[in-house]
């Protein structure tokens, strides 16, 4: 496919221009999270049937033509799996996306099992996409000439994806189902993950007692500390599995450190009496001042709802295999959930319950309720 690059504020308000008047375009964006800090978006890629554009941000002071063009609510915007790129376009430049098509998405209503785009473009178009490029640095001038071709192969064929996958969707009635996923999708937002308390986004805190959580704090403020100052991604500074081992192990001497392997003796050079500073302080604080871990409430399980959920599961199970929508996505766990602890006596009500979708009341409301209503006694 043919491809400009887009380098000024009046290129991107010239081809913006253009672009409104299409009646779908594909998108896709690259970004840098592998090598610095502070992710930032380094590439946008757009495509008509025709043409593709490659915007370069570092030169374009001002992007307001190309959200204009997202929020557009007559040009159909083609993304494959687009929670990253939304989250990205609002952390950067709080753009909204309307008129979604997430090819992504779509295909888990047509029980595609391997919904990756190669795999997408393999199977549709016999093409073969060399996924290394997902990992090279975005932000390096100039892009080398495989990287340029790999960004526009991503948006090239998105708009002739669509063609095939729409068809299919509304062929087997599924298209207003896919809709009301693809406006859920567009309205997830960038949340940052360097907001303290650290260790609540930290997986395997919350089984931690209160003295290995507040090491653990301690050694994920080092880290951030030092990533922020280096501009380097935090698993460059350590993995999470050196921080978890030095939170649960609490060593306080290099030796210990590299005796039960939680660093390198590289990094140990480098950061190795941080970590011991910040360790010998945790184990110095009064219990009083411990960080806890926020509880769930749960309620205590009651025979009948856990019989309701058993029933909802293999209810699950049966339409799945029935209508060819993997399990998880038909109705995942914690919907089940709420509607056995709910119990909900019809469609109204079931429709009620927070997170249920119109399409799945539509799709198996009723085997909701008949399954629902096996277990009342």
């Amino acid at each position: 496919m043919n491809y400009k690059f887009i380098e000024s504020d009046e290129e991107l308000k010239s081809v913006c221009d253009d672009l409104l008047n299409e009646r779908i375009i594909s998108v896709d964006l690259e970004a840098d999270s592998m090598y610095c800090f502070k992710e930032k978006i380094c590439l946008i890629q757009i495509a008509t049937d025709k043409q593709a554009f490659l915007i370069d941000p570092f030169k374009i002071k001002k992007i307001l033509p190309f959200i204009k063009v997202l929020e557009n609510n007559d040009v159909i915007k083609v993304f494959h799996g687009a929670d990253f790129d939304i989250r990205s376009l609002d952390r950067d430049y709080k753009a909204r996306v309307n008129n979604l098509f997430d090819t992504e998405i779509a295909c888990r209503f047509l029980g595609i099992k391997e919904r990756g785009l190669a795999a997408l473009l393999k199977r549709n178009f016999d093409m073969d996409v060399d996924k290394k490029f997902q990992k090279v640095d975005w932000a390096m001038r100039p892009l080398r000439q495989e990287m340029i071709e790999y960004s526009v192969g991503d948006v090239a064929y998105l708009t002739k994806l669509y063609d095939i996958i729409h068809k299919k969707l509304v062929a087997n009635g599924r298209f207003s189902w896919a809709k009301e996923e693809f406006e859920i999708q567009t309205r997830v937002r960038y949340e940052s993950n360097h907001t303290l308390p650290l260790y609540k986004k930290f997986k395997g805190a919350g089984k931690m007692d209160n003295r290995s959580l507040a090491v653990l704090e301690n050694l994920l403020q080092v880290r951030l500390g030092i990533a922020e100052k280096k501009d380097q991604p935090l698993f460059k500074i350590f993995s999470s599995l050196s921080i978890i081992t030095m939170a649960q192990q609490k060593p306080v001497t290099i030796d210990h450190m590299l005796r039960i392997r939680a660093i390198s003796q590289k990094q140990a050079g480098m950061y190795g009496n941080l970590c011991i500073d910040a360790i010998v302080k945790a184990m110095a604080l009064e219990h009083k001042d411990l960080p806890s871990y926020p509880k769930t409430r749960r309620p205590k399980k009651n025979p009948m709802v856990q019989d309701r959920i058993e029933r909802l599961k293999k209810m699950r199970e049966k339409i799945s295999s029935s209508i060819g929508i993997e399990p998880g996505f038909l109705l995942n766990n914690a919907l089940i959930g709420s509607i056995a602890f709910e119990n909900p006596e019809n469609l109204k009500d079931l429709l009620k319950i927070e997170n249920v979708r119109n399409w799945q009341v539509e799709a198996i409301g009723e085997k909701i309720l008949s399954a629902l209503g096996v277990c009342e006694f």
